[in-house]
């Protein structure tokens, strides 16, 4: 089958998922089926299309699709040269990291909507390290979502995340880094044999720069939040976000126009096309299976969410451990990790477990997960999953014994 016929199904999937009144649905199935309806599977059942319907309208096309192109133009027209000097296996290691760490940071996004940029650079030549770096510092250092934890959820909790979401970022490239080292500079080393040289440059650097901020800029602007607090700027900005992204299009729209030509549009169209093809599917499946596990915020699903805030209630090792594993399973849109654990400690979670979560929740999730095996295997999958979730739960478990 080809791409087109690929993206078009794919496109049906998403107008499904978009269109279908699964509220009203469910309303008349709890109907049919009232015994079966209140059963933890029926409701499950509820949660999961629910989700997948939150999901379709929130995240794909202000989200995954900027991104989709995002990672278009990494892999076609970034200078290979410069992503490996940058974050290659032979960049300084300080440089490869703190690249890593400040790109995830600027862009602030979910962990689905950074997986296709992840692919980019990955593809294009960066060392597992700095590129599993930037896949973990593009979530968990969000701005406004460290200003806003420490705002509603104390000055202490935000400090802590700060801190260790951007070690994490480093910590955690540095040992995927050393575990996969081999494997990593093979795979760069046949990158090498097939790259395509950088001698003819068909554009300079200030306008390559210029067409990827303006897609960054879109994407950032689009899924800019509201503070639902007193973040004065930071909602006068969201009250003019469509007309900043409108200038960053207009800007975008420029660069394509007096600087590409046809056939280089045309690939660059095709590769969006074809990690939307790789990564939509996968993701939707993964809402799918957490929605029907785990459910919405405040929603019951198969596994009620009272099981887990009874099972955090402390700052040991097994409540630790807890808190990390289910943050790496349930997925956390932009922000909305912060309502959540609020209405959890209320709830009575502990404090390390608190922290735990924030960790671990917003930088993984099960369709991020189903994602990442797609690219690196299940291997380093698991290892990059369980790397994150012990780390959360040793320096949950370590603040909540000096907080407490």
């Amino acid at each position: 089958m080809s791409g087109n016929k690929k993206i078009f199904l794919v496109f049906l999937v998403f107008l499904a998922a978009y269109l279908i009144p699964f509220q009203e649905f469910f309303i008349l199935f709890q109907g049919w089926f009232p015994d079966f309806s209140m059963t933890p599977a029926g409701q499950g059942l509820k949660e999961s299309f629910l989700m997948l319907s939150e999901y379709a309208h929130e995240h794909v096309l202000f989200c995954l699709v900027p991104a989709f192109f995002i990672a278009g133009g990494i892999t076609l027209f970034l200078d290979q040269q410069s992503v490996i000097a940058y974050l290659g296996p032979k960049a300084k290691k300080w440089v490869a990291y703190s690249v890593a760490s400040v790109s995830g940071t600027i862009l602030a996004v979910c962990s689905c909507t950074v997986l296709p940029i992840f692919k980019g650079i990955y593809r294009r030549g960066a060392g597992l390290g700095p590129a599993v770096s930037f896949l973990y510092s593009g979530p968990a250092i969000n701005i406004l979502a460290i200003i806003l934890t420490a705002r509603v959820l104390g000055f202490e909790i935000g400090a802590a995340r700060t801190i260790f979401a951007v070690v994490f970022s480093v910590v955690i490239g540095l040992l995927m880094h050393l575990f996969f080292r081999k494997e990593d500079q093979k795979r760069l080393d046949d990158m090498g044999m097939f790259q395509k040289t950088d001698s003819e440059k068909p554009r300079k650097l200030s306008q390559n720069l210029i067409f990827m901020l303006s897609m960054i800029g879109i994407l950032i602007f689009l899924n800019w939040a509201p503070s639902k607090g007193s973040l004065g700027f930071w909602d006068t900005i969201y009250q003019f976000k469509y007309w900043i992204s409108g200038l960053f299009g207009i800007v975008l729209l420029y660069a394509v126009y007096r600087w590409f030509k046809k056939d280089e549009i045309k690939e660059w169209t095709a590769q969006a096309r074809d990690f939307g093809i790789q990564i939509i599917p996968l993701l939707f499946a993964g809402v799918l299976i957490a929605g029907f596990l785990l459910g919405r915020p405040g929603q019951p699903a198969l596994i009620p969410q009272n099981w887990i805030t009874s099972l955090v209630g402390d700052n040991g090792l097994f409540s630790n451990f807890i808190a990390s594993f289910s943050g790496a399973l349930m997925y956390f849109a932009t922000l909305t990790e912060i309502p959540i654990m609020q209405g959890l400690i209320g709830a009575g979670m502990a404090k390390g477990p608190a922290l735990a979560l924030l960790l671990a929740g917003p930088s993984l999730s099960l369709p991020s997960l189903l994602v990442i095996k797609s690219e690196l295997g299940w291997k380093k999958t698991l290892v990059y999953a369980g790397i994150v979730i012990v780390l959360s739960t040793l320096v949950g478990m370590g603040y909540g014994a000096f907080f407490s």
